[in-house]
C-alpha cells in the first residue's frame, strides 16, 4: 500500500463528501470482472483488499480508494498473423488485394474470436483524498493512469474540480539553480540522479544515474544552458525521490525508520495494520508536499481550465516521446 508514485492534484472545490456518502457513490462503479466479449473493465474495490468489503477507507480525515483495471491480452503479433493468414486467402481465392478497410473488419472479426479466450490482466490503482490539504494523491506513474482514475472517481460522484498541482515558480528554472549552485533547498538534499534537456532542442536529454550531482561534468552541462528536468532529491535524511517539471514524484522510498514506526503500532488484525500504514503514509507525504511546494515557491492556486490542463498534459507527453535519449556516465 506503501505508495511509489505521487500524481498530486490541487482542489478547486471544498471536499465535503464523507467516507460513507462517497462508498455509497461508489458502490455503483463496483468492480466487475471482463465478460467473454469485453476489452477491459475498471471500477472500485475495497483498498483493504480481501480484508474488507468498504470501497473507502478513512483515518485521519484522508479517505482512501482503489481502483481496479482488468484488460484482456491478446497478442497484437497474433492477431497480426492471423489477419494475415484471412487477408491472403481472401486474395488467392478472388484474385485481388484486400485493402485497409476490409483488414480492419479481419482484424475485428479475429479479436472478437480470440478474446472469449484471452488471459485477463488486472492492475490497482490506489488514491486518497486530503480535504484538510486540499488535495487528490495518486499512486500513479503516468499522467494517462491519474487522469483515467480521476475521470471515474468524477464520474462516480458527479463532480470532482481538481487541477494539476503547479508551484509559483517554474520547477525546470528552480532545480537547474539549486544544482547550479550547488545548494539543495532547506530540509533537502540532492539525491544521485537528474535528467538534463536543451530547452533550444527537444531532442537533446542527458540522464545522469547514480552519480554525485555536483560533479565538475554535470555543472559544465548546466553552464552550457542544459536545464534540469528530473531531479532527484532526499528529504529530512530519509525519504528518497525524482521529481520532474511537472512536480510529479516517482520512485519514492520511504525510509526504514518510518516503516519500523509503522510496524512498531499495535495492530491485532490486517484492518488494523493498513490503518497504520496509512495513517503514518499520508502524515508523512503531506509534510513532504509542503516543504517540496515552499521550495519552489509555494502553491500556484491560479485557476487553470480543464482544457488547458489536458493541453499542458499532451504537450509534456509528446515532448518525452519525441526526445532521443542520450545516457551519460562519467
Amino acid at each position: 500500500m506503501w505508495f511509489k508514485n505521487l500524481r498530486v492534484y490541487r482542489l478547486t472545490k471544498a471536499f465535503s463528501l464523507t467516507a460513507e456518502k462517497l462508498n455509497e457513490l461508489l458502490e455503483p462503479h463496483a468492480f466487475v470482472p471482463c465478460g467473454s466479449q469485453d476489452a477491459a473493465r475498471y471500477g472500485w474495490v475495497p483498498p483493504l483488499g480481501r480484508h474488507g468489503n468498504q470501497l473507502v477507507h478513512a483515518a485521519n480525515g484522508y479517505l482512501m480508494v482503489c481502483a481496479k483495471k482488468q484488460e484482456k491480452v491478446i497478442p497484437a503479433t497474433v492477431v497480426n498473423e492471423k489477419v494475415e493468414e484471412l487477408a491472403q486467402a481472401i486474395s488467392d481465392k478472388e484474385a485481388r488485394q484486400v485493402g485497409r478497410k476490409e483488414r480492419q473488419n479481419l482484424k475485428d472479426e479475429v479479436l472478437l474470436e480470440m478474446r472469449p479466450k484471452a488471459f485477463a490482466k488486472s492492475r490497482l490503482q490506489y488514491a486518497y483524498i486530503a480535504p484538510k490539504d486540499g488535495w487528490v494523491v495518486i499512486d500513479a506513474a503516468s499522467a494517462s493512469a491519474a487522469e483515467e482514475l480521476l475521470e471515474n472517481l468524477r464520474e462516480a460522484i458527479s463532480s470532482l474540480a481538481v487541477v494539476p498541482l503547479a508551484a509559483k515558480n517554474l520547477p525546470q528554472q528552480t532545480m537547474t539553480h539549486w544544482l547550479t549552485a550547488p545548494e539543495a533547498p532547506a530540509q533537502f538534499e540532492f539525491g544521485h540522479e537528474t535528467e538534463l534537456r536543451d530547452p533550444k532542442d527537444s531532442g537533446s536529454v542527458i540522464r545522469c544515474k547514480n552519480q554525485d550531482l555536483c560533479a565538475e561534468e554535470i555543472h559544465n552541462h548546466l553552464v552550457a544552458g542544459l536545464q534540469v528536468h528530473k531531479l532527484g532529491l532526499v528529504w529530512r535524511g530519509g525519504v528518497e525521490f525524482i521529481v520532474d517539471d511537472q512536480l510529479a514524484i516517482k520512485k519514492l522510498k520511504f525510509s526504514d525508520a518510518l516503516l519500523e514506526k509503522a510496524d512498531s503500532i499495535d495492530s491485532e488484525n490486517a484492518a488494523q495494520r493498513f490503518d497504520a500504514d496509512f495513517s503514518v503514509m499520508t502524515l508523512e507525504i503531506s509534510a513532504l508536499l509542503k516543504d517540496l511546494l515552499a521550495a519552489f515557491g509555494g502553491a500556484n492556486t491560479e485557476s487553470v481550465s480543464v482544457e488547458e490542463v489536458m493541453v499542458r498534459a499532451a504537450r509534456a507527453e509528446a515532448e518525452r516521446h519525441a526526445a532521443e535519449v542520450e545516457e551519460v556516465a562519467f
